[in-house]
């Protein structure tokens, strides 16, 4: 295969355009009608809008090279590795614990609500544990490295996390009789509405759509889910329907008076990839290994992030705590509690996006 035609592939297959170039080719169009065809139809639609949204950042003249360049070096890296593990961990879930399911509900007009309720509830687990375990927030912080939203946010995740969140979110659907192929159309209509959420504005400046915000988790939502602002943190964990936020006490509304910074409350080098992705994991690596005790060294894995053996812990339920208690709801990127800690704390307090 020549470079130009490698090339082609590339753009083809990163504006998810095989499916329709297929149909076209065919004439196949009531393929388009089937689960596979809706995926289709929906794949080029957030890789189109991104370029849009860059375009337009351009145009304005408020285009940043660094909001873009780690989560897209993070889409190379993760290309083919990435995917591969998570189609296997769905397979492998789905032939492990299927079986055990007490019924199971498929396509239908009741099984799409039930399924997508199950599938919330999987993903809100997934999502809650990945904040608040250390271990697993070192997979899921390269997520929350851009200090800016854009649609190239999308793609800024450590390969292994998708093997990660597969696993909870295929286990749980499983359990709860969500058939395989409902599975499969529930994870086309959250994979799309999922990146649109990270729509920035450039494009979209009050992302709250109105009525609609009541009801499902709106671009402004995942703002405020991808804020390091104190009071933001640790909130918004749905994808689409905000149901399991509002049942646990996870839902916040932006506020016009909090200007959002996004990131993490620890630095990180400027469009350094290595420590988007592995700085997390250099840190918990430290405390671990400085750790007195088994006991310690086990709970630093598995407590929250700021969590430390010694009492001086600097986790954001601690920093929203102290926020609270002043009666302050400021726009400080990090607030008292976490910024008071050094970056090389124990545990440092990375805070709260997909």
């Amino acid at each position: 295969m020549g470079i130009q035609a490698w090339l082609l592939q590339q753009l083809t297959q990163f504006f998810g355009l095989q499916s329709l170039l297929h149909v076209i080719s065919t004439g196949d169009y009531r393929s388009l009608l089937t689960v596979g065809g809706l995926g289709g139809m929906l794949a080029p639609l957030i890789p189109l809008l991104m370029v849009f949204e860059l375009l337009r950042s351009i145009a304005l003249r408020k285009f940043k090279r660094e909001d873009y360049q780690v989560p897209l070096l993070t889409l190379v890296l993760n290309r083919f590795i990435g995917n591969f593990i998570s189609i296997a961990m769905i397979g492998f879930c789905i032939g492990l614990f299927q079986r055990f399911a007490p019924f199971q509900v498929g396509l239908s007009w009741y099984g799409l609500p039930y399924g997508y309720v199950v599938w919330e509830l999987s993903h809100f687990v997934y999502h809650f544990l990945a904040h608040k375990v250390r271990l697993l927030w070192c997979l899921h912080a390269t997520h929350h490295a851009p200090v800016a939203m854009n649609l190239s946010v999308n793609y800024a995740h450590i390969f292994l996390e998708g093997a990660y969140a597969d696993f909870v979110r295929t286990s749980i659907c499983m359990l709860l009789g969500v058939s395989p192929p409902l599975l499969v159309l529930i994870m086309i209509i959250d994979m799309f509405w999922g990146q649109f959420i990270h729509l920035g504005e450039h494009v979209l400046r009050d992302g709250r759509l109105g009525v609609l915000r009541r009801v499902i988790l709106t671009p402004s939502h995942h703002r405020v889910h991808h804020a390091r602002n104190v009071l933001y943190m640790d909130t918004n964990f749905c994808n689409l329907l905000n149901l399991w936020d509002r049942a646990f006490g996870t839902y916040m509304e932006q506020r016009d008076d909090i200007v959002i910074e996004y990131g993490i409350t620890r630095e990180i080098k400027p469009n350094n990839l290595l420590d988007a992705q592995l700085g997390e994991f250099y840190l918990l690596a430290v405390d671990v290994w400085k750790a007195p005790g088994l006991r310690n060294k086990l709970l630093y894995l598995l407590m929250p992030p700021g969590w430390s053996h010694d009492g001086n812990h600097h986790t954001a339920k601690l920093a929203k705590l102290a926020l609270l208690q002043t009666g302050s709801g400021q726009s400080d990127a990090a607030g008292p509690a976490v910024a008071a800690a050094p970056t090389t704390s124990p545990g440092s307090e990375a805070a709260p996006a997909t």
